[in-house]
C-alpha cells in the first residue's frame, strides 16, 4: 500500500455564484468545484474537508481543506494548474504537507470574520457589502461589542433548527473599525454557531441606530433565544477572514 501524504490547501473565493461552501445535491458549491479539478488534476477522485461551511452567498479570504495523495506534491507547478482550471472566483494560494492527522476543522485553534457595511451605495461593493441606508452610533456598537468577550452562551444568536452539542463560544476579539463610509465588523472565537455572526451584526446595527440600548443588548445576551436578537444582516456582506493552526501539525 502508498504512502499517503496529507496537504492543506489555502484558498479564497467569492461565494457570490454559489449555494454555500458544501457539496448538495442539485446546488453549485465552491467545495464540488474544488473537488473537480483536484480530480482532474490528480486523476484521481480526491474529496476534501473544509476548516467549516460558509452560507449561500458568504466569501472567504482564508479557507483551508485538506486532502490526502500517494504522492509528493510539487507545490508551484500544482498552484499553477489548479488554478488555471478553477473558475475565477475561486483562487488556491499556497499547498502545505502537514502530518499524517492534521485536519482542518478539528485543529482549528481560531476563525475570524470580518463583516462589511457600506453606508452609502456604492456599485463596486454591491455583492460584498451591506448597504446601511441609515446612520449608526460607531461608539456604541463597539460598546455593545465589547459585552460579547464576558459572554460564553450564544444561542440567542444561533440559528434555531441547528444540531449542536452546546452553544458555548470562545470570542476572544470583536469590534467594528470605520474606514470613511466602510463599516467592517472583525470577530475572532474559537468556534462560531450557525447564522451566528450575521445574527450579531444585525443584532449591533440595531444598536448603532438607537433601537437597542446597551441594557436591551445584554439582555439579548442572556436571553438565550434568536428571536429576542435583531434580524440577521444579508449574507453577501461576510468574509471568512483567518484561521489558525498550531505551528506542529506541519512538516
Amino acid at each position: 500500500m502508498n504512502e499517503q501524504h496529507r496537504y492543506f490547501l489555502e484558498l479564497a473565493y467569492k461565494g457570490t455564484a454559489y449555494h454555500g461552501w458544501q457539496v448538495q445535491q442539485n446546488a453549485h458549491s465552491i467545495q464540488a468545484e474544488l473537488n473537480l479539478t483536484l480530480s482532474t488534476i490528480l486523476r484521481r477522485e480526491v474529496e476534501t474537508m473544509g476548516s467549516g461551511r460558509t452560507d449561500t452567498g458568504v466569501h472567504a479570504k482564508q479557507q483551508y481543506v485538506h486532502f490526502d495523495h500517494p504522492h509528493k506534491l510539487e507545490a508551484e507547478d500544482f498552484l499553477k494548474r489548479v488554478n488555471s482550471l478553477l473558475p475565477s472566483d475561486i483562487a488556491i494560494y499556497k499547498l502545505l504537507p502537514v502530518k499524517a492527522e492534521a485536519h482542518t476543522r478539528f485543529d482549528a485553534i481560531w476563525r475570524s470574520y470580518e463583516y462589511h457595511v457600506t453606508l452609502r451605495k456604492n456599485p463596486f461593493t454591491e455583492e460584498q457589502a451591506w448597504h446601511c441606508f441609515y446612520k449608526v452610533d460607531v461608539d456604541k456598537m463597539n460598546q455593545a461589542a465589547e459585552l460579547l468577550l464576558s459572554h460564553s452562551d450564544f444561542e440567542c444568536f444561533s440559528k434555531v433548527k441547528t444540531n449542536v452539542n452546546n452553544f458555548r463560544c470562545e470570542i476572544k476579539t470583536a469590534h467594528w473599525e470605520q474606514k470613511s463610509e466602510r463599516l467592517i465588523f472583525h470577530i475572532t472565537a474559537n468556534r462560531f454557531l450557525r447564522g451566528m455572526v450575521r445574527a450579531i451584526v444585525g443584532t449591533l446595527v440595531q444598536v448603532g441606530t438607537g433601537k437597542l440600548d446597551l441594557e436591551g443588548f445584554q439582555e439579548v445576551l442572556s436571553s438565550q433565544n434568536r428571536r429576542k436578537a435583531g434580524s440577521s444582516a444579508p449574507a453577501h456582506g461576510l468574509f471568512l477572514s483567518q484561521i489558525t493552526y498550531p505551528e506542529e501539525i506541519f512538516v
